[in-house]
């Protein structure tokens, strides 16, 4: 299993609709081909900086996803509240 972890900012102002873009989006195209779970969270400190966290049976499914239309379509809805690129790394358990 591959945790992906990717830290995203959004502009001030606009963090209720970058949630409900990426709520609607998801829910719209659901989960894709290997992807286990995943859950959006928001700084209590920073609300402009989100935390995407997504579990992927493996790294090629979430590089598999990564040239989807499903995707292609996530990424345009949230887009237009994005401050700027997120940080994105991937991680496994290991203890």
């Amino acid at each position: 299993m591959i945790l992906e972890i990717a830290e995203m900012s959004v502009k001030s102002g606009s963090e209720k609709e970058f949630a409900e873009a990426h709520a609607a989006a998801s829910e719209a195209y659901g989960a894709a081909e290997g992807m286990l779970s995943a859950r959006l969270t928001q700084g209590v400190e920073t609300p402009t900086k989100f935390v995407l966290l997504v579990e992927w049976t493996d790294i090629e499914a979430h590089e598999r996803y990564r040239d989807t239309e499903q995707y292609g379509h996530w990424r345009a809805a949230i887009s237009p509240y994005v401050a700027g690129p997120a940080a994105v790394q991937h991680t496994r358990v290991v203890a």
